[in-house]
């Protein structure tokens, strides 16, 4: 193996940067379109970030321009890294050009900004300001901004650049994209980045625009758009899309957008083209529709049934039918695609559909999505291999493979879902207690473990808010600090897939040999 070359993995990281810094200079020219007094807080950090990332390309123009696998990860963590102390200064720089008792310098820690730049970035959407209204309207399209980076992955922006720079990006794409299957839209790895970024950018451009005709504001559906495709839940309202709960129209739209943002973007791609039946052929997609049809219908018996029929009357009428359709099925993509918006707190509802929410957080969108947790074909090829083995128990002397879109899968991949999973449950357990233990101390009760465990699922998963303490429209400004860097670590861990940084602390990725 041979040694890191650093210089490739520094001057990668320094596009990344000035890419960071052209949506600060965005950012500033909202600010001044809105007077907000930000406009020259975003132009500094811009102008730093800017000058750091052409300095990094500069001095390193000379190095080799081959990226090998080992590099590519590296390039991805430090990348991270880089985007989320770049991504905090807009933040900090804010405090000079406030007012004491504002919002943004009494919430000022050095963990909340980073906790609130890691949120937006690995578009999971939880927040530690109480009262987001009050927040500077450039401030608000900044958290949006890095929900829309986020979502997409910047690093697939960037390999979309690099025939430009004459890098080639194969490896960091699957660094950043580890999926178990890839469906590549063209058969060099650049053009597919080029072309899912162009269907994000159109899909974010169309769903303001129906948000917009459907009555927001111009401001409020560009952040509701770049927000809710990226799977992320940063609003501009306080009550979040629960301020919309009157418009019928504007809910159906975010159903779709969420839908959308949690199915493969090659599969969006392929309906663009209007290649409907290898859409339908992928069995990703089809048990992506499945599990939110199953559950839509058993979510919405207990509404219609239970919660939403006319107790005076015992009777159930057609409004009761719709709503109760739409509710359900709204807070079902909503989990599942790990957006975790609410037209309301459905912690409340009964403790069997509490349950299935929290099961919901464990399953995850589509591979090559926005969305965040385990992702529906790991689970698909679980229960695949699962029932393969009652086979192979039968016929021990068969050869059976696991099958996959018709296609036999090479043992080694059934074997990085199963470590995969195992690696996500372990991480899962262990912080629980770790957060527990760092937000309320060893004598914590057992509705304290309960939100312990959700919230390490939730912030693991990516989804945003947990059940009970830190549900829907809660702010997590009441964390200890160490648990909200212990969620900040988390949240990056999941957006990752694990792997990707795991393996920086195995020995053997630092050997060369």
């Amino acid at each position: 193996m041979k040694s890191l070359n650093f210089k490739v993995i520094l001057n990668l990281s320094g596009v990344l940067l000035l890419l960071n810094a052209l949506f600060m200079l965005i950012a500033t020219c909202v600010s001044i379109y809105f007077g907000d007094h930000l406009s020259y807080s975003f132009l500094f950090s811009g102008c730093l970030v800017g000058i750091g990332g052409l300095l990094m390309v500069y001095f390193t123009k000379d190095g080799r321009k081959h990226i090998s696998k080992r590099e590519g990860y590296i390039v991805v963590c430090v990348g991270w890294l880089f985007l989320i102390l770049s991504g905090c200064l807009p933040y900090v720089s804010s405090l000079f050009f406030l007012p004491n008792d504002h919002i943004i310098s009494q919430n000022f820690s050095v963990v909340n900004i980073v906790y609130e730049t890691v949120s937006g970035y690995t578009a999971t959407g939880t927040s530690i300001y109480d009262n987001v209204e009050s927040l500077p309207k450039s401030i608000l399209f900044w958290r949006s901004t890095t929900n829309w980076i986020g979502g997409m992955g910047i690093i697939v922006l960037t390999i979309a650049i690099l025939p430009f720079l004459g890098i080639g990006g194969r490896q960091l794409f699957m660094a950043e994209a580890p999926g178990i299957h890839t469906d590549k839209i063209h058969p060099r790895i650049t053009e597919t980045a080029k072309n899912l970024w162009l269907v994000y950018l159109g899909l974010t451009l169309f769903f303001a625009a129906l948000l917009y005709f459907g009555g927001m504001n111009l401001f409020d559906a560009t952040n509701h758009a770049m927000s809710v495709i990226a799977t992320a839940g940063f609003s501009t309202k306080n009550e979040g899309v629960m301020y919309w709960n009157n418009n019928i129209f504007i809910q159906y739209v975010f159903i779709f957008m969420m839908f959308l943002g949690g199915t493969n973007f090659a599969l969006i791609y392929l309906m663009i083209k209007g290649q409907f039946k290898k859409i339908w052929n992928n069995e990703e997609f089809r048990w992506w529709v499945g599990l939110i049809l199953m559950t839509t219908f058993i979510i919405f018996l207990a509404l219609f049934y239970i919660i939403y029929p006319n107790y005076s009357t015992g009777t159930y009428s057609w409004t009761n039918l719709e709503h109760s359709f739409r509710n359900s099925l709204f807070h079902v993509v909503s989990i599942a695609s790990t957006t975790a918006l609410a037209m309301e707190d459905y912690t409340n509802w009964l403790s069997v559909t509490t349950l299935i929410f929290f099961a919901l957080f464990f399953i995850g969108g589509s591979a090559g999505s926005t969305s965040g947790g385990i992702t529906v074909i790991r689970h698909v090829i679980l229960l695949k291999n699962s029932w393969v083995e009652f086979k192979r128990i039968l016929h021990p002397n068969a050869i059976i493979p696991v099958r996959y879109n018709k296609r036999s899968l090479h043992q080694s991949i059934v074997f990085h879902v199963m470590a995969f999973f195992v690696m996500f449950m372990i991480i899962w357990i262990i912080s629980s207690i770790l957060f527990g233990l760092l937000n309320y101390g060893v004598t914590m009760s057992f509705q304290n473990i309960l939100t312990s465990l959700t919230i390490t699922a939730s912030t693991l998963g990516n989804i945003g808010p947990g059940i009970g303490e830190y549900g829907p429209g809660t702010s997590m400004n009441s964390l200890s600090d160490g648990a909200k860097l212990l969620c900040s670590f988390l949240m990056i861990l999941g957006r990752l897939e694990l792997f990707t940084i795991l393996i920086l602390f195995t020995p053997a990725f630092w050997r060369n040999t």
